[in-house]
């Protein structure tokens, strides 16, 4: 009989193996990226640099950006720094009672900003109650509804408005809107009085009915900031609507949602940075307002709860009305109320960016 070694197969397997080479002459494996080699004419060869090397426009346009921003925040500083300085004396002679005074007499050195700080929320708030739904409506309108022309259209008219100087609201407030909003302010006065903000009475507590009474008001001034700052939420609650994914939009209408349905599934959840952002630099905006709060308001220095009431005031139009004829210590004291509404102003805009930032826009839309 054969042995199993002397089978066919065996002889292959033998031959196989005679022809693999010895361990020496193994190749060995190519050397690393990092370290000089031959090619075959003997020359030496380097592995080519990974490192990216920013060209000239690269270069000066990340300069630029870096000397914008810089200056942005040295000319901040500088503000912030001047208006302590100028300050410091009224400040340090009214103390704490700067922010609880009502009373503004810097001559007989009882002065404070707690009536016109008052004034200035009262304001803002009344503008953003009006301006919110309007400017949340009308982004909708031109992102989600309309096309073609008509959008464009809208779009143009909605950047124009931003464009209108603050006198011209003013005035239009003044010699139109007064007139026409007044029977509206009575009317919520007769309905709504048993709401304290809504009640205008006199010093005795019975309530008034004459038209006097419902001029120069905080609502007044507050709907003027409105429709000053409708065009800004709008701008930038739109430019965010129309950046939700399309695939996302078409996703949900294949699914079956109806256009409503995939608007408060994608859109609104995508825009919701959009809409904080919006508000928020509306509110700062509503908070600075100075020209046209000054030509509508009748100033007091006392609080005023009942909006619709004539009366009221705001830091930025007390500084409007008193700067021309203030002393030196008058001006300190201008300089203390204008760096409480810059630190406000402040306040507000690094927490909307940091809301922004937390609720960046698209992270939680849904499908």
């Amino acid at each position: 009989m054969k042995s199993a070694s002397d089978t066919p197969l065996s002889n292959e397997i033998d031959e196989l193996f005679a022809q693999q080479p010895d361990g020496d002459d193994v190749p060995k494996d190519d050397p690393p990226v990092d370290e000089a080699s031959s090619d075959d004419t003997g020359d030496s060869v380097t592995a080519r640099s990974l490192k990216s090397v920013p060209s000239t426009a690269d270069t000066v346009f990340r300069s630029t950006a870096f000397v914008a921003g810089l200056i942005t925040v040295v000319v901040m500083l500088a503000v912030g720094i001047f208006l302590s300085m100028r300050a410091g004396d009224a400040l340090s002679v009214a103390g704490l009672s700067f922010l609880t005074e009502q009373n503004w007499s810097p001559e007989t050195q009882e002065f404070g900003i707690a009536a016109v700080l008052f004034g200035t929320f009262a304001i803002a708030l009344v503008a953003m109650a009006v301006s919110l739904p309007l400017s949340f409506g009308t982004a909708l309108l031109i992102s989600e509804i309309a096309r073609g022309r008509l959008q464009q259209w809208l779009i143009t008219i909605v950047d124009l408005m931003a464009a209108v100087p603050s006198v011209v609201f003013g005035l239009w407030g003044v010699f139109y809107l007064q007139g026409n909003i007044i029977p509206v302010a009575q009317w919520i006065s007769t309905y709504f009085g048993w709401i304290p903000i809504f009640a205008v009475t006199d010093d005795a507590g019975v309530p008034l009915t004459d038209a006097s009474a419902f001029t120069s008001s905080t609502f007044i001034a507050g709907i003027v900031v409105a429709l000053m700052i409708v065009p800004t939420q709008t701008s930038v609650m739109r430019e965010t609507f129309s950046q939700a994914p399309p695939g996302e939009r078409e996703g949900a209408l294949a699914l079956g949602a109806t256009r409503w349905m995939m608007i408060t599934n994608v859109v609104l959840p995508f825009g919701r940075g959009g809409i904080i952002g919006g508000s928020m630099l509306s509110l700062g905006r509503a908070l600075g307002e100075t020209i046209a709060v000054y030509m509508i308001i009748s100033p007091i220095f006392t609080i005023n709860w009942e909006l619709l009431k004539t009366g009221g005031n705001s830091v930025s139009a007390l500084i409007a009305l008193r700067y021309g004829e203030a002393s030196d210590f008058s001006l300190s004291a201008l300089m203390a109320a204008g760096l409480t509404l810059f630190l406000i102003t402040l306040v507000i805009n690094f927490t909307a960016s940091t809301i922004v930032a937390r609720s960046r826009s698209g992270a939680e839309s849904e499908a």
